[in-house]
């Protein structure tokens, strides 16, 4: 039986990725690319990389924006951040912020979102209502209800007492027992409008084929929400989760406009606490080693959540 012919060919090497010499041409090749980003990466480089190289070395000196000198301290700022008993207390403050609202937020995001997604008359006009304190600027909203909250003509004291909830108008912003969950209830109205939202872009990703053959197996409208919509807005509950930790973990507008940090540092958050050491004490070290600290709290809290979704999606 005759074989065969095998040709051999030369065998051609992969290309090889550019060298010293070739880089510059590669850049040369593709200028007018770089022409396009070189605006952003000015302003990057400028406003986020030098800023954030420039507080890392601020953390390392006792830098006052009132005195000449500047001196250089170690890690002097470290130790006194975690022997301070007053950051402590604004991270447990921040904690509790954080795990009162955002979960709050997201129940009635979703519950609002479940109820706008019905066949409703007027549908549009309220998920319009709903999200309106969502653009509302924060310190419109703060002060609003900064006034609701009013001991002496509060219009919350007012319908209490006139329902006979109460005996004497409570003082909701000075009471160091109803000053963060006073804060919490305004937080949520003003963030509810955006879960409910997002929820409503994920609810109305859902195949109905879905919800037709939960139908066809008896499923009833309890069984529907908690066997497939539930489960089909597990990625949408995790970029909420995600966002409002993160937002949450950096309030500050709402406190700095209604507390001011009180009643007896009861609502003193880490953002606000940072806040005092730059712009009232004055120091840029100190407060520089409280925004590093923020930002490690920030990046462990974003890397457990996303760690424990993709868990969630393996089981």
């Amino acid at each position: 039986m005759a074989q065969p012919l095998v040709t051999t060919e030369p065998v051609k090497s992969a290309p090889r990725p550019p060298g010293r010499r070739g880089l510059p041409a590669l850049i040369w090749r593709e200028r007018s690319a770089y022409v396009f980003l070189m605006p952003g990466m000015v302003i990057f480089s400028v406003f986020t990389l030098a800023a954030l190289i420039f507080a890392v070395y601020l953390t390392f000196h006792r830098w006052s924006i009132i005195e000449p000198d500047k001196p250089f301290v170690g890690l002097t700022n470290y130790r006194d951040m975690i022997h301070d008993e007053r950051f402590v207390e604004s991270v447990l403050n921040t904690v509790y912020f954080s795990g009162a609202s955002v979960p709050l937020s997201m129940a009635t995001g979703l519950l609002l979102a479940l109820l706008l997604n019905l066949p409703l008359r007027l549908r549009g006009l309220f998920r319009a209502a709903f999200y309106l304190p969502v653009i509302t600027p924060f310190v419109v909203s703060a002060i609003l209800w900064k006034w609701l909250y009013n001991g002496d003509y509060g219009l919350f004291n007012y319908y209490l007492l006139q329902a006979h909830l109460i005996d004497e108008p409570l003082l909701w912003l000075s009471d160091k027992n109803l000053a963060m969950p006073a804060v919490v209830l305004m937080s949520v109205w003003a963030g509810a409008g955006f879960s409910m939202v997002v929820y409503l872009a994920g609810l109305q990703a859902i195949p109905r084929e879905l919800y037709e053959a939960a139908r066809i197996d008896g499923a009833g409208p309890w069984q529907r929400l908690r066997y497939v919509t539930i489960p089909s807005l597990r990625p949408t509950t995790l970029f909420l989760l995600v966002m409002g930790i993160i937002s949450s973990l950096q309030v500050f507008t709402q406190i700095f406009v209604m507390t001011n940090g009180g009643p007896v540092n009861k609502t003193t958050t880490m953002v606000y606490y940072m806040y005092l050491w730059a712009f009232k004490y004055f120091d840029m070290g100190y407060a520089s080693t409280l925004a590093f600290a923020l930002f490690l709290m920030l990046l462990v809290f974003t890397a457990l959540q996303l760690r424990l979704a993709r868990r969630g999606s393996a089981v």
